[in-house]
């Protein structure tokens, strides 16, 4: 009897616990924002006209029209270039680019960098690890007089933490696999813990990249 009730408790707690935490993140971060920008349009509108809710959905609209710059091609270079000018300062490149970069790591845009491609990598006999393939071209580093023309930068993230490994492998060592950036990444950061997740299988043959 005390047995099964353990479990029951186990099993509510499981399933509520990483309900609960997601609840408590989005609604830390949609206050977070109300605050900020809720507070400029309440001194803005006439006293009566301000609504809670209107800082976030402000956002979304800001989020929104500054998409549609981007995919102009005018606005979308001055854009660039001011992008190209804030990685010049020294104290602004040390957080914008690597942020920028990580949130162009698991991009779906195709502007080459993105990962598009998982895959497992074989080390030895008995050990195989799946990545993600970060760079193929490395043209534009001065390193790329000392790495062969057949290899490529893989990412190993690792289990319950942000962090990871990046390996310059060959292209013979590795195999593509079907399947998505996201699903990759929810196995390596859970540890592969997720059992109802299918066990991904390599392609049949070698990796033409």
């Amino acid at each position: 009897m005390t047995t099964n009730i353990k479990k029951i408790f186990l099993n509510g707690l499981i399933t509520l616990l990483p309900l609960a935490v997601t609840i408590y993140i989005l609604v830390t971060g949609i206050t977070l924002i109300e605050n900020i920008l809720g507070k400029f349009i309440r001194d803005i509108l006439p006293e009566g006209l301000y609504f809670t809710g209107y800082g976030f959905v402000a956002t979304l609209l800001l989020i929104f029209i500054f998409g549609l710059l981007v995919n102009n091609l005018i606005t979308a270079t001055i854009i660039k270039k001011i992008q190209t000018k804030l990685t010049e300062i020294p104290i602004i490149k040390a957080v914008y680019s690597p942020l920028r970069d990580l949130i162009n790591l698991f991009s779906k845009s195709q502007n080459g960098h993105s990962p598009q491609k998982v895959v497992l990598v074989k080390f030895s006999e008995n050990m195989t690890a799946l990545g993600l393939i970060t760079r193929e071209d490395f043209g534009d580093l001065e390193i790329k007089n000392y790495l062969p023309n057949d290899c490529v930068a893989v990412l190993f993230p690792m289990s319950y933490g942000l962090g990871g490994y990046t390996l310059l492998i060959n292209k013979n060592n590795i195999h593509l696999v079907d399947m998505s950036v996201e699903k990759a990444m929810s196995l390596a950061v859970t540890g592969w813990i997720r059992t109802e997740v299918a066990h991904p299988h390599p392609a049949d043959e070698k990796t033409n990249i």
